[in-house]
């Protein structure tokens, strides 16, 4: 990882803590956000305002992870942990393959979502969302 994607994502995060302590995301807060991510943070906060956002929670354990609308026409649903992996095609195409991106718009309406607590929740069994994960 270069300097630069460090010292941006150290950035992101910063961000991310503060939007989380407030539980709101300012205007200058998704500027930051958008200067550091480009077209994908206004694609996530696209699907943010569309609600297309969802916590899926495993009982009894509370491992969690989300359900995040695509903008296309079929309305697919990507899991995501926000930090770490997407299983859009973006993500493995323009993230891990080509390392033009940091992180795909679903992880960033995920973490919006979670940083500001607006998101559907869902509960599923633990094995539930074992199957979910077997799927990956």
């Amino acid at each position: 990882m270069s300097a630069a994607t460090s010292i941006s994502l150290a950035v992101a995060d910063a961000v991310w803590t503060e939007i989380k302590s407030t539980g709101r995301a300012s205007d200058e807060h998704l500027s930051i956000l958008e200067t550091l991510f480009g077209k994908n943070m206004l694609r996530a906060c696209k699907i943010f305002d569309e609600r297309g956002v969802r916590r899926v929670t495993g009982a009894p354990s509370g491992r969690s992870l989300f359900l995040v609308m695509g903008e296309s026409k079929r309305k697919e649903e990507y899991l995501c942990f926000p930090e770490h992996l997407c299983t859009c095609y973006s993500f493995f195409y323009d993230i891990v393959g080509r390392g033009e991106q940091l992180c795909c718009k679903h992880q960033l309406a995920a973490r919006l979502a979670e940083a500001v607590g607006e998101h559907q929740e869902m509960e599923v069994t633990d094995e539930e969302l074992a199957h979910m994960l077997a799927k990956l």
